[in-house]
C-alpha cells in the first residue's frame, strides 16, 4: 500500500511538473521580447486608445487654438507694440506662435497622467505589471505615443499660425526644429504628469495638480511678452521656468535670430546661440523628471495600484 501510494504521488508530481512546463512555456516566450519590441507594443496600444477616445486630444488642442486667436485679436495691438520695443520688425502673430506651440505641448502632456490613472482605475495597469514586459519599455512606449501626437498637434498650430500671417524665418528646417523643441519640452511634463498619477492614483487629483501648474508656468515666463518688460519678480521666476527656455529656443528658430533672454551664448554667432542653451536646459530637466517617473514605475507593484 505504501509503495502504491508513493507511485501515485510521484505520478501526480510528474503531471504537475508537466503542467508547470506547459504553463511556463508561453510566459518564457513572451519574456524573450526585446526592449524595443515591448516599446512598440505599448506605442501601438496607447495610440489605439487615443483614437478610440479622441475627446481628450481635441480638448488639449482646442485650448491653445483659442489662445492663439484670442491673444492676436484682443491683445495684438497693445502687445505688438511692447514686443516691437524689445524685438523690432516682427508681428505679434509671429512672436506668439512659438509660445502656443509650447502651450500645446504642455496641455497635451497633462493628458499623459490622466491616461495612466484611467489604466489604474480599470485594472489594466495591474495586468501590465504582472506581464514580463520591461517596465522602462512600458513607460518609453507610452511616452513615444504621446510624443507622436504632440508633434502632430504642434504641426497643426504652425499651420494655423501661417494662415494668420506668422512667418517662420528659418523655413521648413526651422519648423521641424520648433516641433523638436516642443517635443523635448513636453517630456519633462509628461514625466511629471505620470509621477502625479502614480502618487495620487486618482484622476481628479492628477488633473488638478497638473492644471494648477499650467497657467502659472505659461504666464510667468517669456511666452506672451518679452522678459525685459515684465516685473522684476516675474523675471526672477521666469529664469527658473522651463517654459522660458522652451519658448525662447522655439522663438529663435521662428525669427531666425538669437532671442534667448536668460543665457547669453555667442559661440555660434547664429540662431543656434538661442537654441542650444534652451535645448541643453530642457534635456537636463527631462532627465531628472524622467528618472523619477521611471523609478516610481519600476517600484510599482500590483498591491500598489489596487
Amino acid at each position: 500500500m505504501s509503495a502504491s501510494s508513493s507511485e501515485s504521488t510521484a505520478s501526480e508530481s510528474l503531471s504537475g511538473d508537466s503542467a508547470a512546463e506547459v504553463a511556463v512555456g508561453p510566459t518564457a516566450e513572451r519574456s524573450s521580447n526585446t526592449f524595443f519590441g515591448d516599446v512598440w507594443v505599448n506605442f501601438k496600444r496607447w495610440n489605439l486608445k487615443a483614437v478610440r477616445n479622441p475627446f481628450v486630444l481635441v480638448v488639449s488642442l482646442v485650448q491653445p487654438i483659442i489662445f492663439l486667436f484670442l491673444f492676436t485679436e484682443v491683445f495684438g495691438n497693445v502687445a505688438g507694440e511692447a514686443v516691437n520695443r524689445g524685438i523690432p520688425g516682427i508681428t505679434y502673430e509671429t512672436y506668439l506662435v512659438p509660445a502656443i506651440a509650447i502651450q500645446v505641448a504642455l496641455a497635451a502632456a497633462i493628458t499623459s497622467g490622466v491616461g495612466l490613472v484611467n489604466d489604474i482605475e480599470n485594472g489594466m495597469y495591474e495586468k501590465v505589471l504582472v506581464t514580463p514586459m520591461n517596465r522602462t519599455a512600458v513607460f518609453v512606449g507610452k511616452t513615444a505615443s504621446e510624443v507622436f501626437r504632440i508633434g502632430v498637434q504642434i504641426t497643426i498650430i504652425l499651420g494655423l499660425g501661417a494662415l494668420i500671417g506668422a512667418e517662420i524665418a528659418t523655413g521648413v528646417m526651422g519648423a521641424l526644429g520648433i516641433i523638436g523643441v516642443g517635443i523635448l519640452f513636453s517630456l519633462w511634463f509628461v514625466a511629471f504628469s505620470n509621477t502625479l498619477a502614480i502618487l495620487t492614483r486618482d484622476q481628479e487629483s492628477t488633473i488638478i495638480g497638473a492644471n494648477l501648474l499650467q497657467f502659472p508656468l505659461l504666464f510667468l515666463s517669456s511666452a506672451f511678452l518679452p522678459l525685459g518688460i515684465l516685473p522684476g519678480w516675474i523675471q526672477t521666476f521666469a529664469r527658473l521656468n522651463p517654459v522660458t527656455y522652451g519658448v525662447d529656443a522655439a522663438r529663435s528658430l521662428m525669427l531666425g535670430r538669437d532671442v534667448m533672454t536668460v543665457i547669453e551664448l555667442t559661440r555660434f554667432q547664429s540662431v543656434l546661440d538661442g537654441v542650444v542653451p534652451g535645448v541643453a536646459v530642457l534635456a537636463a530637466v527631462d532627465l531628472v523628471f524622467g528618472a523619477v517617473a521611471v523609478y516610481l514605475l519600476s517600484r510599482a507593484s500590483s498591491s500598489d495600484v489596487k
